[in-house]
This record gives structure tokens, sequence and C-alpha cells, in this order.
């Protein structure tokens, strides 16, 4: 059986954070505000994953208000879904997702956030992919108060 999953995530931005986007230091003067490291893509990512398989949503197994979570690593976060997936009998078939901000550019980032997603996911390279897009200027992100992530994937039965 294959499923399908949607995930969405925004961040807004905020001064003296580091920026990481799909587990990738990014060079900006601004990071996300949240409670784990913020990482928008990856958290899109996870909500995706665990939606295909009815487990839920990231909220639900790593809620801000447990004090464990904060500031971890969202590629740890992701790493426990992949083993509630397979003890599910799941795997990622593949994982196709979009950044949304006006600024920083994120082209040159996205090979490296591709090879962290598809390590953590262990899935292949190719079963991952992710674009970049503005909103041309418009609403919050076009004003470059934040950043948003969507991810779609395919799970399937082994």
């Amino acid at each position: 059986m294959t499923r399908i999953g949607q995930g969405f995530d925004v961040h807004k931005f905020v001064k003296d954070k580091p920026l990481k986007i799909g587990g990738v230091l990014i060079d900006y003067n601004y990071g996300l505000e949240g409670h784990s490291d913020a990482d928008v893509l990856i958290h899109s990512i996870i909500d995706a994953l665990l939606g295909a398989s009815s487990l839920g949503d990231i909220g639900k197994h790593f809620p801000d208000t447990e004090e464990k979570f904060k500031d971890i690593n969202s590629r740890e976060l992701l790493k426990e879904v992949i083993k509630k997936l397979k003890s599910n009998n799941y795997v990622v078939g593949n994982i196709d997702a979009t950044i949304i901000c006006e600024h920083p550019k994120m082209q040159s980032y996205i090979p490296q956030m591709k090879e962290n997603i598809s390590d953590d996911c262990l899935c292949d390279i190719n079963d991952i992919n992710i674009k970049a897009t503005t909103t041309e200027q418009l609403g919050f992100i076009g004003r470059s108060e934040g950043i948003a992530a969507q991810a779609i994937c395919l799970i399937q039965e082994v």
C-alpha cells in the first residue's frame, strides 16, 4: 500500500538566532523563532510523513511544552519519525518540498539539504526534491518577516 501526506510550516524571523533550514546553517542576519531549532523545511516534511502514516502531527509527538525539545536539532526529530514509520512497516517513497521566502536565496544550499534529508529518511537522494520560490514581495513572506515551507510525500508499505 502507498499513502500520501502533506505538511506545511511557517516561522518568523528573529535576531540573534542562527538560521537552519534542511539541517543546513545558512549565512543570514536573522534566524527563525521556535521552540526547537525552527527548521521550517524539516518541520513540514515531518508533518507530511506523520500525515501519510495517520500518526497525527509534529505537535502531538514533539510538543513545544516539553523542555526536552527546546532548541533540539530538527534532524533528530525527523529520525524519530522515520523510526515510527519503520515500526509501522512504512518507508519513504519520495518527498517533494518547497521553501517559500524572499531572502535569503536558497539555491546554493539545496544540494546539502537534499543529502541531509535523504540520510535521515534512509532513502536515496533522488527520492528527495527541494525547491525554493518567493511570493513576489507579497504578504509577510514578501516583506521578509519569515519563511514558510510545504512538503508532500509518498510512503510505501514494506
